[in-house]
Parts: structure tokens; sequence; C-alpha cells
């Protein structure tokens, strides 16, 4: 798989951006609470997913945070100037 352009980098850090802000959280019905169904809540409101498992919600809530920050890590490794 090629190296990942400074490009790319930028523009996944402008889609994280772009989304609610964080942190986001996963609730599963029976692990974080009794009753109601499964979801993510943002600092917008919640999203409700259908068909994904507990581990995918999981991911997805934490990839909120988890991206930026990896973003962030390979810029500093390459020795990237990181904006803002």
């Amino acid at each position: 798989m090629p190296e990942i352009t400074r490009q790319e980098l930028d523009a996944m850090r402008g889609r994280c951006e772009a989304a609610t802000a964080g942190p986001w959280q996963s609730f599963v019905e029976g692990r974080d609470h009794t009753s109601g169904s499964d979801f993510i809540r943002t600092g917008g409101g919640d999203i409700e997913l259908a068909g994904a498992t507990e581990k995918d919600k999981d991911f997805i809530a934490h990839a909120r945070e988890d991206l930026p920050r990896l973003i962030d890590e390979v810029m500093r490794l390459r020795g990237w100037k990181l904006d803002g």
C-alpha cells in the first residue's frame, strides 16, 4: 500500500474537524443502560445505528478522538508542521 500523503492526512483531518465535536460515547442496551436502543452520544445529539455490532459502535465512537490524535502523531513523526 502506498504511503499516505500530506494531502490525504489534511483531508482526513478536515473530515474530523467537520464532524460533531467529541467526545463521543457508545451506549449499548444491557451493557450501558437497561432500556431503549443502542446509540452513540455526540456533542450534538444521538446517532442510532442499525446492524452494527457492539464492537462496531465502540469503534465508531472512539474514532472521533482516536483519528485526530493519530493524524497528529503521523505528521509529527514525519516532521510536518501541525496546522492549528
